[in-house]
């Protein structure tokens, strides 16, 4: 079996095939089965993704580093990919790119595929060298060396660059740690096209693109519906957006046919403006986008046409996303129903707010919600409230040890046997203490970021 030659076209289809770590695995392989695709680009990575990985390595000897869902999805796509020359832009190599590309040529192996060209982007990982790098903390101004005790991990948000230079020189697939988001579907364009890194106009129209396919269903019409106001056609079935782009930066969106869900102008402006601080300036590594000059059009259903995205030329630093250790969370819950459910959870807090004083519990904050009733807008629920039927206390404490975390379910294992009449109690069978992982971000000067590439061949 031998990977099959796509012929150059004018525009070039990029699908997605993931938006986040645990994503759905089926739509990408339609995707790779049906989309008649270039690219399938693959976006696994969370801000706390690289630091929890990190801390899961620490306690795993045998944890190979990259997305653990990754063999999973390689075999779901691998033969569609193989049979159709569908080349892959994963960054599912998280802190461990080298060893996804070896399990990858390991997997095109046991498929019979031989001669498939696979590379490792490699540089984003700077947690030895990030205190000497920057000075300070975005979120509150504070010197970087102020979390230097508490350090995990720290990763620079990597461009398309290093990605553009491998497809160039012939991989079939690309496995990154961090890159920006966009920037991974932004590589095949100007890999694709001849794009070079100082073209802002087409860089943030390929950037634009990128940024409304990297959130997956999101643009189908998931994280969409609202029965009754926003209605959306078999949910269940959603498939992932793929974008028919040509050479000078314009795009259809669409999605595969036969498939639930919409792209419509409602999900087309909701994804453009998700997580997006100034549509005016949406830095990436690559170029500074200029969503205010997009224009829209619908050429038929589920067909968006986007065009005119804007550029400005980047910015002289990239930033980088730093986990921290901040203790640990204890979290259990409990439940009350029928008439009196909430007389009985109130009582259930006053008791617990003083079994906790009675055990000494040292905790940095304190959280006895109600779900069904405050558990989201807390202090803002409306005095009001209808009274539910049904009631969950959950108890959760944030402590700066696992020795008092774990206090909360053991008082809340108390409250089964000697707490409010019916209530009602899980059986506690996965941990109830969690580690906290908190994210930081600063700034580094681009010149001191140095991405690497290494290449393997099934």
């Amino acid at each position: 079996m031998r990977w099959q030659t796509r012929q150059h076209k004018k525009t070039l289809r990029i699908g997605s095939g993931s938006a986040w770590w645990g994503d759905r695995i089926e739509p990408a392989q339609w995707n790779a089965a049906r989309g008649d695709l270039d690219f399938l680009c693959f976006e696994t990575m969370a801000e706390a993704t690289v630091s929890a990985a990190q801390v899961r390595a620490r306690r795993d000897p045998g944890f190979p580093g990259y997305d653990s869902y990754l063999d999973d999805r390689l075999r779901a796509v691998l033969p569609a990919c193989i049979a159709h020359g569908t080349r892959i832009v994963s960054n599912q190599g998280w802190i461990n790119p080298d060893g996804a590309a070896q399990h990858c040529v390991k997997l095109l192996q046991s498929l019979g595929c031989r001669g498939v060209k696979v590379a490792s982007v490699n540089g984003s990982l700077i947690t030895d060298r990030v205190l000497s790098l920057s000075d300070r903390l975005l979120e509150n101004g504070l010197p970087t060396k102020s979390i230097a005790d508490r350090l995990v991990s720290a990763e620079a948000y990597l461009g398309a660059e290093p990605i553009v230079e491998a497809l160039q020189a012939g991989a079939h697939i690309v496995f990154t740690g961090r890159v920006a988001d966009p920037s991974i579907f932004l590589a095949p364009m100007m890999a694709s096209f001849g794009w070079h890194s100082g073209d802002w106009a087409r860089l943030g129209a390929g950037s634009g693109i990128g940024h409304l396919l990297e959130c997956g269903a999101q643009v189908t019409g998931g994280y969409f519906p609202d029965p009754g106001f926003k209605d959306v056609d078999e949910p269940w079935h959603l498939a992932f957006p793929i974008a028919e782009v040509d050479e000078d930066g314009s795009a259809v969106i669409s999605k595969l046919a036969h498939t639930g869900g919409c792209v419509d102008f409602r999900t087309v402006k909701e994804q453009l403006l998700y997580e997006v601080h100034d549509p005016a300036n949406y830095i990436t590594p690559d170029v500074v986008v200029d969503f205010t000059t997009v224009r829209l059009k619908k050429l038929g259903e589920n067909r968006i046409a986007v065009r005119d995205i804007g550029g400005k030329a980047r910015t002289d630093s990239l930033k980088v996303s730093i986990g921290c250790t901040e203790g640990y969370i204890g979290e259990d819950m409990f439940f009350y129903a029928g008439a009196g459910a909430l007389r009985r959870a109130q009582l259930a807090k006053q008791i617990l707010e003083q079994r906790f004083k009675l055990v000494q519990l040292k905790a940095e904050d304190l959280r006895i919600d109600f779900l069904g009733l405050n558990a989201i807008h807390g202090l803002a629920t409306p005095a009001n409230a209808v009274e539910p039927y049904e009631i969950g206390v959950r108890v959760a404490a944030r402590t700066l040890t696992r020795e008092e975390a774990q206090k909360v379910g053991r008082e809340v294992d108390g409250m089964a046997v000697s707490g409010i009449a019916h209530t009602g109690k899980r059986v506690p069978h996965q941990d109830r203490v969690r580690e906290i992982i908190g994210i930081w971000s600063t700034l580094v000067p681009r010149e001191a970021i140095r991405p690497s590439l290494c290449y393997f061949e099934s």
